[in-house]
Order: C-alpha cells, then structure tokens, then sequence
C-alpha cells in the first residue's frame, strides 16, 4: 500500500478509537453497574472525547480530509456522545425514575442524532468549506461533557457513593437542557477566531485563575464543571443580546432590510454549521 493511502487510514483510527471508547463504557453501564463501573465510564467517554477533538486535526495536517471521514465522525459521535451517555446518564440517576428517566435518557441520545444529521445535511447543501465562528446549537460532544464531568466531580467529592435521590430531579432536569441545546439554534463560540492580544491574555487568565481558586478552595474536580456550565451560559447571553439585536433591527429598520440581514446570517449559520463534528 502507498504511503499516501496509508495517510487516510491515520485519522479514521482515531475516529474508530473514539468509537471504542464510547463501546466500552457501555460494557461498563450494561451489567449491574456499580459506582466505580460509572466512573470508569465517564473517563472511558472523556478519553473518547479526546481522541474525536485530534481526529479532525490529523486529517487536516496530512491533507486527507474525505466525505468518508465526515460521515464515520458523525457515527461515531452517536455511539461515543450519544448513546454511551445517555445509557450512562440513566444508570447513574435516572434509572429509579422508570419510563420518564428511560424516555430522559433516550432524549439525549435521539436530539444527538438530529443535531449531527442536521450537521450532514447542511454538510452537503453548502459548497463552502465552513470555518465560521460560531457553533449552532451546542455540540453533541460539547454536551456529553457536561454530563461527564458532572458524574466525575460527583464521584471525586463523594468518594463514590450513590447519587441522591434529592440530586436526580435536578440531573433530569440539566439532561433535558442539554438535549433541547443540541437541537436548538443557540450560537456557540467556536473561538477558531481567537487572536494573541493584551485582552485575550487577561480573559485567559481570568479564566485558569478561576479554576485555580474552585479547585483549591472546593475540589479540583468542580473545575471541569464550572467550566462547562460557564460555556453554556455564555452561549445563551450571547444568543439572547443576538435576539435583542434582531427585534431591534425589525423596530428600527425596514423589513426588506431585516430580511436581507436575517437571510445573509442564516447562510454563516449553514457554513458555521459545519465545524461540528
């Protein structure tokens, strides 16, 4: 085989790598499951989410970017982000909650695999090659980290006991945000766009100072948390001032004027689209 070809194959392991570990935390949430078993789980999906944020850049690196690759990167994003925490997520709290923390759990999993067809969809409708600033909706491994690092603090600060049954309302209710997110329009920043500057130094110190002080004077394990979290309420301010901006536009402007604005966005939105993998 020439080198070349053997050049496609390097980034599609790492993708069947991802698919790997997603498989595993299943085996691992698929028996009687304990504490442990979960969080072994949880590390299994956090290395999964590892190795499908290097496989994109491999591709790009050797220059061997293929629609092949686009659609094993969606497959395996389902396995590893979709289905792998969603069985995760049930085992770890939803489960006493019956048929509703079934039905929970299979949410996430099914608004995953609307938000990445809806990605492939958009894949092949533009002939741009994306790039764009922004996220719409939150990613499906974006949103399977939140969960992840949700079970990892709970088990670090706990010593890994059993989830409450005051904390399951909650867990139910912050899966569903997550689920609605991925399928949603919300506008997350990819920060591709990000420059060296005074200003960006200062927001990236604030931000390892912060997690600084949460892992010393808490646990070092709510830092992946407050993080999480964090990038999501960005996401939802920055959508809503986004909105404010439309309806004033609409007040201000004419409406051939609004349309015109709306139409060019929602043309970045498809080619933004496409930096989800």
């Amino acid at each position: 085989m020439r080198p070349h070809k053997l050049m496609f194959i390097l980034p599609n392991l790492f993708t069947v790598t991802s698919i790997l570990c997603g498989f595993y935390a299943m085996t691992l949430c698929s028996r009687e499951a304990g504490p442990t078993q979960l969080y072994q789980a949880a590390l299994a999906i956090l290395f999964a989410m590892f190795f499908d944020g290097f496989d994109g850049r491999v591709a790009r690196m050797t220059r061997t970017q293929s629609d092949f690759g686009m659609q094993l990167d969606s497959l395996a994003d389902v396995v590893s982000f979709g289905a792998a925490p969603a069985l995760l997520l049930y085992k770890w709290a939803l489960e006493p909650l019956g048929f509703l923390g079934l039905f929970l759990s299979f949410s996430f999993a099914a608004c995953g695999a609307l938000r990445l067809a809806r990605f492939n969809v958009l894949a092949m409708r533009s002939p741009h090659g994306g790039g764009g600033s922004f996220f719409v909706g939150l990613p499906i491994p974006l949103a399977a980290g939140v969960l992840v690092s949700m079970i990892i603090a709970h088990h670090a600060a706990t010593g890994g006991a059993v989830l409450d049954i005051a904390a399951r309302g909650p867990v139910a209710v912050a899966s569903t945000a997550l689920a609605l997110l991925m399928v949603s329009t919300v506008r997350y920043r990819t920060f591709k766009d990000l420059r060296l500057s005074a200003r960006s130094a200062l927001v990236v110190m604030v931000i390892l100072a912060s997690g600084v002080v949460i892992g010393t004077r808490f646990h070092p394990a709510y830092v992946l948390v407050a993080y999480s979290f964090a990038y999501l309420a960005f996401g939802l301010v920055e959508s809503a001032f986004l909105v404010r901006k439309h309806l004033v536009a609409r007040k201000l402007g004419g409406g051939a004027v609004v349309a015109a604005v709306l139409e060019d966005e929602d043309e970045l939105d498809e080619e933004d689209e496409q930096r989800v993998a």
